[in-house]
């Protein structure tokens, strides 16, 4: 073998070595912690708002309500597809985001440091909106809270429902 095919071989194989590095992604394991950890405090914040006057007016009782609602769309999450997991994951990331904020509602200024009024008027524009996405955004996040809220037992009474009994 001569000098010029060695170096030539080389660099082709050092190029798809290359290539083939950049092309795989290894399976990503996804682990509800870190996802409880990560959105719990955007959701805190949505609760209260998509659950305005389905929360107790006892402070105690709300926030208890409102915790018990945070775990159950954790454990919705869980339950989610695949696909539809990993769209809302890319919804909540651009909500976490500074840049997303400013593509999705128009405004940089963080949800956290917004008044509850100004996070009604941005989802009452998101299911208003002329565009298919954000409607589907509002109504994916809207129905999330609120099969969450409504699958806990304690709050079915305020629905008039009954767990059916077996035997009577």
């Amino acid at each position: 073998m001569n000098r010029r095919t060695f170096l030539t071989t080389a660099l082709v194989g050092t190029g798809a070595l290359a290539l083939g590095v950049n092309l795989y992604h290894p399976p990503q394991v996804r682990v509800s912690a870190s996802l409880d950890q990560s959105h719990r405090l955007l959701f805190s914040l949505l609760v209260p708002v998509f659950l305005d006057g389905a929360l107790p007016n006892t402070q105690s009782l709300r926030v208890a309500a409102q915790n018990r609602t945070l775990d159950a769309i954790v454990a919705t999450m869980d339950l989610l597809p695949d696909e539809s997991r990993e769209e809302l994951e890319q919804l909540l990331e651009l909500l976490e985001s500074r840049l997303g904020l400013l593509l999705l509602s128009g405004n940089m200024t963080p949800l956290l440091m917004r008044q509850p009024q100004e996070l009604v008027a941005m989802l009452e524009a998101w299911r208003t909106s002329f565009l298919d996405l954000m409607v589907t955004a509002y109504q994916g996040l809207r129905e999330l809270v609120l099969a969450s809220y409504y699958s806990c037992p304690e709050h079915w009474t305020r629905l008039n429902y009954e767990k059916p009994r077996l035997f009577n």
